[in-house]
Formats: C-alpha cells, sequence, structure tokens
C-alpha cells in the first residue's frame, strides 16, 4: 500500500521572529497532497505519465536521492495546494514522496524520520528552511518550533550547527480564509531586511521578543479555544510584522477588508505580498471581501491529520 497523503499548513504565529530564537507555531491545513507509487514497467521513472525531470520535479528526484532509489517507479500525483500560497505544498510533496518511497521500500515509516527527511530534502533543493512546514505536514495539527524544549516535544532537527525542537499543539477546530494577493516576493530579500533593521536597532529586537511572546500566548488560547482571544494577537502580531517592514499594500487592503468578518487576520509567511490569513465563523463573507478586492481566496479548516496511508484508491 503506498497511496498516501499529507496536509499543508499555513503559518499562524512567529514569522521572521523564528530566526532570532523565538519559537514559532503552523497548523495543518485540509487541502493536501496525495501520491500513489508503484514499480514501473518502463525503462525510466515516469511522474504522471512524464519522464523524471529535475527541472519539473526537483523535490521527488532529491527524495529519490535522499533514500537512494535506483528501481524505475511510477509516480502518480493530485494535489489541493496551489504553489505560492503559503500553504506549505512543497513541503506536502517532499513527505508524501518520502513516506510512499518508505512503505514501498519496506523502510521505517516513523513520523520523527520522515519529517527530519524531508526537512534535509527541502532544505538541499532550496538552500534554506525551517523544519516547521515538513513537521506540520508530517505530524498534523500544529505544530511549535523553538530553541528551547518544551512540553510535548515530539524531536529535534539539526543543520549546519542549529537546533530546532518540535513540539506538538493541539488546536481547535480553525476555519481560516487564505488571501492569495498574487503579488510574488522571494523570501531572501525580506529575510535580509529585517536582519539589517534587528542588528542596528534595540526596538526591533523589542518587537522579535514580542512577536516570540505571542505565540506563547496563542498556545494557552489554544487549550481554551478561545477565538477570539487568537483574533486578537493574530491582529497585534502582523502589526508588529508590519513594523519590520514586510507587509505590502495589497496585503493590508485584504487584511483591512477581512476584518470586518474574522476574529483576525495578519499576513501569513515572509511577507512583501505573498498570502495573508484570517481565523473567521463567516468564510464566505471573507471570501467575497477578498475576492472583490483583487485577491484569490481559499477557505480552509485545520486538520489533525498528517501524513496518511490509504488503501484501496487510484489515483
Amino acid at each position: 500500500m503506498t497511496y498516501c497523503s499529507t496536509p499543508g499548513k499555513v503559518i499562524l504565529f512567529g514569522e521572521h521572529a523564528v530566526l532570532y530564537g523565538e519559537p514559532s507555531i503552523a497548523v495543518a491545513i485540509n487541502r493536501r497532497f496525495y501520491c500513489d507509487i508503484t514499480e514501473s514497467k518502463r525503462d525510466r521513472t515516469t511522474v504522471n505519465g512524464y519522464p523524471l525531470a529535475r527541472r519539473y520535479h526537483s523535490y521527488i528526484v532529491e527524495c529519490l536521492n535522499k533514500l537512494e532509489v535506483e528501481d524505475e517507479l511510477e509516480i502518480k500525483t493530485e494535489t489541493e495546494l496551489d504553489s505560492g500560497t503559503g500553504m506549505g505544498s512543497s513541503a506536502a510533496i517532499t513527505v508524501a514522496i518520502l513516506g510512499a518511497l518508505r512503505k514501498l521500500l519496506g523502510e521505517d515509516i516513523s513520523e520523527e524520520i520522515i519529517a527530519k527527511d524531508a526537512f534535509s530534502v527541502e532544505f538541499d533543493v532550496q538552500g534554506n528552511a525551517s523544519p516547521i512546514d515538513t513537521s506540520t505536514s508530517t505530524h498534523g495539527s500544529a505544530i511549535m518550533v523553538s530553541e528551547k524544549k518544551e512540553k510535548n516535544f515530539l524531536w529535534d532537527v539539526e543543520k549546519e550547527g542549529r537546533r530546532w525542537n518540535i513540539h506538538h499543539r493541539d488546536v481547535p477546530d480553525l476555519t481560516l480564509v487564505v488571501g492569495n494577493t498574487g503579488v510574488h516576493s522571494p523570501t531572501p530579500p525580506l529575510v535580509k531586511k529585517v536582519r539589517k533593521f534587528y542588528e542596528r536597532s534595540n526596538f526591533a529586537k523589542e518587537v522579535i521578543r514580542d512577536i516570540g511572546e505571542i505565540v506563547r500566548e496563542s498556545c494557552v488560547l489554544f487549550e481554551e479555544e478561545d477565538l477570539e482571544g487568537l483574533g486578537e494577537l493574530m491582529d497585534k502580531n502582523h502589526r508588529l510584522l508590519s513594523i519590520l517592514g514586510v507587509s505590502h499594500p495589497k496585503l493590508e487592503k485584504l487584511i483591512k477588508g477581512a476584518r470586518k468578518y474574522s476574529y483576525g487576520a495578519k499576513l501569513t509567511g515572509a511577507g512583501g505580498g505573498g498570502s495573508m490569513i484570517a481565523l473567521t465563523d463567516r468564510p464566505d463573507k471573507v471570501a467575497d471581501v477578498i475576492k472583490k478586492k483583487g485577491g484569490e481566496p481559499y477557505v480552509l479548516d485545520s486538520t489533525d491529520k498528517g501524513l496518511s496511508y490509504h488503501g484501496g484508491k487510484e489515483i
């Protein structure tokens, strides 16, 4: 049984501050990536009928390299995750492919091993990465990443002298609306911009610490299922990210519109464009506003289901 699926994710709190030792938290969502891997009858590995090519399938190629797979395979995929929307499509692809490969090969399919391998693959493909996306896609529910080991610790991840501690967090039923601005903004320049501000300003350091405190407060509110409190923290987190200079006029436009029908709203991911996210019990209203203001809305629910193996279905 090599048919499996993995969830996407959204970062709820902690963007940018996580690079300075503060925690960050992500939530798994009910949009998923699916894959099925079987031994091929052809003399080459194919993806959805096309020859495997690094140009189009870089994550899959690195997954095969990671597990030293030399056999010819037939890989079939389906996705509910659009790339460039902040929903963790590359992490979901990587986790699902590694999970299916390990199952096919009869190797260990523990969450920890797959999550660590998936982070390594993403790091190699992107040149840099955080393990929060791949850990959330593997484990489901909510994941908190921090430099310190805290309660509900799952595993740690090390890379190039840095260590991240991965923790499980219970998450209430959340309805979220992602609004994609359609504005592409590469992450590295934004990270560099914040670092310059951080290095020359004690005020920026205070902002980073305040974002970290928001993440810690959110964990308590998750347990209390306090949606209003979580929404207030989202608004506060966004204001702090705006101070760091990573918002964008179109993000502000979508966020301002969404707040009328939401508990709270903020950018999600690196910023500078990309996507925003709103926590709401009126998702249709929020989606309509986002669409009217020129964004692309996606209505999502949180999920506790991570990497899952299925039977009886073909892609």
